[in-house]
């Protein structure tokens, strides 16, 4: 186990302000695999690693398992939850199942009467240079999938696809660590605003469709691959 960042001093933060400074540190090692899945330590290991008490720690790493990154295990500790490659599977599946018709509701809606949020994901995929960044096109990405479910109107919808995109998280932006996949981002993008301004339902709903199946095999094979170079180098972290 390796834990990085700034040692945070005692005593000089709030008790909430420390919990969330730990528990943005520690989902940080856990996304960039600092942290790997099936790793397992204490509170008291988080807690001199950060300089801190246990009771922000403890707090942060509840807060991990609510969001299913860690487990508790009674008297051993703490682990942080293996790869589950069926859970996010189905996690894609209801994804797909809402942004499919999300999509289906905005073609049903005449050019002119499409929300402002359309007009602004068309201005970044598609008429202003294209990023190269990785990371933050994996941000913009996130956005563009969840602006594009709020834009079909119905809130609770839009809050459950939120909620879902927070679990994929971990492996999703893994898809933007090579350009071609960046490149091909903003092309599939572009596809489905342009279907969707035309009112092609089937069509928008295809490539979106692909492109989310493109990105969910892409992950996959990128994880098991990141996962296999990490592995060996855990035994000494332990």
């Amino acid at each position: 186990m390796q834990l990085t960042g700034t040692r945070t001093r005692r005593n000089k933060s709030r008790p909430e302000g420390l919990a969330e400074k730990i528990y943005l540190q520690l989902k940080d090692d856990i996304f960039n695999f600092r942290l790997l899945p099936g790793d397992r330590f204490s509170e008291n290991d988080i807690a001199e690693r950060m300089d801190v008490s246990r009771t922000p720690v403890r707090q942060a790493l509840f807060r991990l398992e609510r969001e299913g990154y860690v487990d508790v295990f009674f008297r051993s500790g703490w682990q942080v939850r293996p790869f589950d490659f069926d859970y996010f599977e189905q996690l894609y599946d209801l994804r797909i199942v809402l942004e499919l018709e999300a999509v289906k509701r905005l073609c049903a809606l005449p050019l002119g009467e499409l929300p402002p949020a359309f007009g602004e994901l068309k201005a970044f995929w598609i008429d202003q240079p294209q990023l190269e960044d990785g990371q933050a096109v994996s941000r913009y990405d996130e956005a563009f999938h969840m602006a594009l479910v709020a834009a079909a109107g119905n809130p609770e919808m839009a809050r459950i696809h939120a909620d879902l995109t927070e679990k994929i998280r971990i492996i999703r932006r893994l898809d933007f660590t090579k350009d071609a996949r960046v490149n091909a981002t903003y092309q599939e993008h572009a596809n489905i605003l342009h279907a969707i301004m035309q009112q092609q339902t089937q069509e928008a709903q295809r490539q979106l469709h692909d492109h989310i199946a493109v990105s969910k095999a892409e992950v996959r094979k990128i994880t098991l691959h990141m996962l296999h170079q990490a592995r060996p180098d855990s035994e000494s972290r332990t």
